[in-house]
């Protein structure tokens, strides 16, 4: 998919999103979504990353996948460099700051995450690199 085309479908979940009160229907029918509100690395542009979530005792975790490819999504890129972020889930919406979890911490996430939504076990597969996984810390206040 070319970036024109990747930027619509983004807007139209966006949308549908904003419009339904957090949810989205075609490939988020039915799936924990996020908007995650991020600063371009290079660019200093706020941009909108529509992203499945885990919930998990009250945390959030999102999982730089980009469907198995073996480079990681811009978004990620961008809350490695910016790692403060807005944070949209249902009708609330908060400032955060993206944690990248390492180790056995991240382990258990993403199997936890594999576990609620079995194609992310087949993203894992599909590259050599490990897939991210970025908990977005809620701001205090």
């Amino acid at each position: 998919m070319d970036k024109a085309a990747f930027d619509e479908m983004n807007r139209t979940v966006i949308d549908e999103f904003r419009a339904n009160g957090g949810t989205a229907g075609g490939i988020f029918e039915g799936k924990p979504l996020v908007l995650v509100h991020h600063i371009g690395a290079k660019s200093g542009t706020e941009r909108i990353a529509p992203l499945v979530y885990l919930p998990d005792a009250g945390r959030v975790f999102v999982f730089a996948s980009k469907g198995g490819a073996d480079s990681h999504p811009d978004w990620y890129r961008n809350l490695v460099a910016n790692p403060d972020v807005v944070v949209e889930i249902g009708t609330e919406t908060y400032s955060a700051t993206a944690r990248i979890l390492e180790g056995a911490e991240r382990d258990e996430i993403y199997a936890k995450q594999v576990e609620a939504e079995p194609q992310f076990g087949e993203y894992q597969r599909k590259t050599e690199r490990v897939i991210p996984v970025v908990e977005l810390v809620r701001a205090a206040g």
